[in-house]
């Protein structure tokens, strides 16, 4: 995920967060994160192999990271709280990107409690599945695309611009929108549209999510409603069309918005 502000997190990194007990230089102790877990951490990965989804709750407020890597020094990167603002609280998940398919990670969850109290998880793993890769209909024009008009953005660190970056780690969300949610593409040409997606994000509490999407092209046809979702799901279409208005269709509520949006497009010659 982005890097939040958590300046205790990133104490907890750089100090190496040792065992429980007082450090010499009198950092305060780092204790057993399982002894605050209400059940063991769940890692998700998606089927790409490129991506996992960490999900734990905990019995009191904590912010929480995930550190991760291919071995045990843990070198691959941080994952935050995907929660908004990064702050304490129980039900946390985090997005590991940049991963290889068919791979084992280590990582750790580690963070602080609302009291203060630092936690530590033991060394954990995870492998991430076989690349799924059918051959591709066609290019994601989406990706780089200008965004020309959004519903809203809850803050720099989801803009809208963020759902058409090729990242699952960043995210755009709305400042509340629920169903009234939506975001206009200019693709920058006309392009042969044969599919469409759109990777929801989510907030712990399962609010945020849209379920359903449309697509209106150029202003004028309205396509849809497709099915939309935290997964990545490509709808097939056929349109010719270069402005997009994709709208939430069915939503949970919340801050909703878009982790990432597909337009596969076929480059005609």
């Amino acid at each position: 995920m982005r890097a939040l502000a958590v300046p205790t997190l990133a104490a907890l990194v750089l100090v190496g967060c040792g065992g429980a007990g007082t450090s010499a230089s009198g950092d305060p102790p780092v204790l057993a994160a399982e002894q605050v877990f209400v059940d063991d951490p769940v890692v998700v990965p998606d089927a790409a192999g490129t991506s996992a989804v960490l999900r734990v709750t905990t019995e009191l407020d904590m912010a929480c990271a995930v550190v991760f890597g291919r071995d045990e020094s843990l070198g691959g990167g941080i994952a935050t709280d995907a929660d908004m603002g990064g702050g304490a609280h129980t039900d946390h998940q985090a997005v590991m990107s940049g991963l290889q398919p068919d791979t084992e990670y280590f990582y750790r969850v580690q963070g602080s409690g609302s009291d203060g109290s630092l936690y530590r998880s033991g060394l954990r793993s995870f492998r991430t599945p076989p690349a799924d890769d059918p051959e591709a209909p066609g290019r994601n024009a989406a990706v780089g695309a200008q965004v020309v008009d959004v519903s809203s953005e809850f803050s720099d660190d989801f803009r809208a611009d963020a759902a058409v970056d090729g990242d699952l780690a960043t995210e755009w969300s709305s400042a509340g929108d629920g169903d009234d949610a939506s975001i206009t593409l200019d693709l920058g040409r006309p392009v042969h549209v044969v599919g469409v997606a759109l990777r929801s994000r989510s907030m712990s509490d399962g609010s945020s999510v849209v379920e359903t999407f449309t697509v209106t092209v150029d202003g004028g046809r309205t396509y849809g409603p497709f099915d939309a979702g935290t997964a990545s799901v490509v709808n097939e279409v056929e349109f010719t069309g270069q402005i997009l208005r994709i709208d939430a269709e069915r939503t949970s509520g919340g801050n909703t918005g878009a982790a990432e949006i597909e337009v596969i497009a076929l480059d005609d010659e």
